[in-house]
């Protein structure tokens, strides 16, 4: 099946790990990844009624701890200041990789295609916190591959 790309926008607020616990908490809810019966590869965890209620019994599954959900649901923390990525972990983009990427240290949405990049080993995840034309904070933006 190999990795998958994915991508989420969420309104900003200060505390980066909230915002992706919430994201996660939705994306779990509305079904947004996959799990399926082994070899069903081309639907998503909303089309099956007998999808997990509980994270816990999502990741109960065989099939999702080898391949993954192929989506934000594979990230399970934020990399702290100080701290080197590790696996299953998102990682704000720096200032310094913003302004080499961008030439910009408070990106907006016009500056994601500059970024994408910054997210280049599968199973990192990274985020980016963009701005409204005024330079303030407006949205975070969640990006990465996972899955296998």
């Amino acid at each position: 099946m190999g990795a998958s790309y994915w991508s989420y926008f969420v309104e900003y607020q200060p505390d980066l790990g909230k915002a992706l616990d919430e994201l996660r908490a939705r994306v779990f809810e509305e079904g947004d990844y996959w799990w399926a019966e082994p070899y069903e590869f081309d639907r998503s965890a909303k089309d099956f009624p007998n999808r997990p209620r509980t994270e816990d019994e999502l990741w109960s599954s065989e099939s999702v701890q080898e391949s993954g959900t192929h989506s934000i649901l594979d990230m399970h923390e934020m990399v702290r200041p100080g701290e080197k990525p590790d696996f299953g972990t998102v990682e704000p983009v720096s200032a310094a990789e913003a302004l080499r990427c961008a030439g910009v240290t408070r990106l907006t949405r016009a500056h994601v295609g500059q970024i994408g990049d910054l997210a280049e080993q599968r199973w990192f995840g990274r985020c980016a916190v963009l701005h409204d034309d005024g330079g303030k904070p407006s949205e975070i933006y969640f990006w990465g591959f996972s899955g296998d």
